[in-house]
């Protein structure tokens, strides 16, 4: 299925719409080793996930489905800084169509060892949003995705256990060290040993029901790192999903951490939301 279709953009502006993220945006690129104990299995997908290069560009699109079947699109540029692998980073997430959320802007400073700062810029009512800590784990304006998802949990909050293994993946479960904080009792994962890329992620509640289920369609080597290039998002109790497509990513582009500041939610940094190659 291509959601970059021409043919889709036109219907999408007569739909109610709802602004949703959701990420796992980039890979990286590792050599295929035993890891030594589950600490080392989650080190690196933290990494796959979310650190590939020094920063990052990409074109995204998103389909988010309710249980009626109606469909839903959203085309926005993600930008990203790494200070450190493994450690703070920076998102500028900028709204492109359709035409009622155009020039939405998100951004995000993460703290692996604190909580994160979020910031929603809101072009209708001229309105810089600060999100709170506590909505961290509450639908991103209606999505599937939560706050939380756009930059990734950090793996500190969760205690980790490695279930088995077979040739080609690790198979983990990992429990919050403050259940009260979060919607979920548990989650399990599904990492790949050849990319060490989490291939699917479900989150289940006190009675071992699935809540949500991540799971990667596609993947593609870009510019020599492992990158998530479709994936799909279900939420089992609403009976809803949403799927995202990235293209057009480039990485190690010396983005300035000047663009990941509040002046570039009202005024966006044009040069580096523009594609570099085709």
């Amino acid at each position: 299925m291509k959601y970059f279709d021409s043919k889709i953009l036109k219907p999408v502006q007569r739909l109610f719409k709802v602004v949703v993220i959701g990420l796992s945006l980039l890979g990286w690129s590792f050599a295929i080793a035993e890891p030594k104990d589950v600490s080392e299995i989650i080190e690196k997908a933290n990494l796959a996930s979310y650190y590939a290069g020094a920063d990052g560009r990409t074109d995204a699109r998103m389909k988010i489905v309710d249980s009626q079947d109606r469909a839903q699109y959203r085309q926005f540029v993600i930008v990203r800084k790494d200070n450190s692998d493994g450690g703070e980073q920076q998102y500028l997430v900028v709204f492109s169509r359709p035409a009622d959320v155009r020039d939405t802007v998100f951004l995000v400073h993460k703290k692996p060892t604190s909580d994160d700062d979020r910031w929603l810029y809101l072009p209708g009512l001229d309105l810089v949003k600060r999100i709170s800590a506590g909505d961290k784990r509450t639908s991103f304006v209606g999505s599937h995705f939560f706050y939380e998802d756009v930059s990734g949990r950090s793996p500190q909050l969760d205690k980790h256990e490695l279930v088995k293994e077979d040739n080609d993946y690790f198979y983990l479960k990992h429990f919050p060290k403050q259940p009260e904080t979060v919607e979920f009792s548990f989650y399990e994962s599904k990492i790949s040993k050849s990319t060490y890329l989490p291939m699917r992620v479900t989150y289940f509640d006190t009675n071992k029901q699935p809540l949500r289920t991540m799971e990667v369609n596609e993947v593609e080597t870009v510019e020599g790192y492992p990158t998530v290039t479709e994936s799909k998002i279900t939420d089992h109790k609403l009976n809803g999903y949403t799927i995202m497509q990235f293209r057009f990513m480039n990485y190690d582009l010396s983005i300035p951490e000047s663009v990941f500041t509040e002046r570039s939610l009202r005024n966006p940094p044009e040069e580096w939301l523009k594609r570099t190659n085709q």
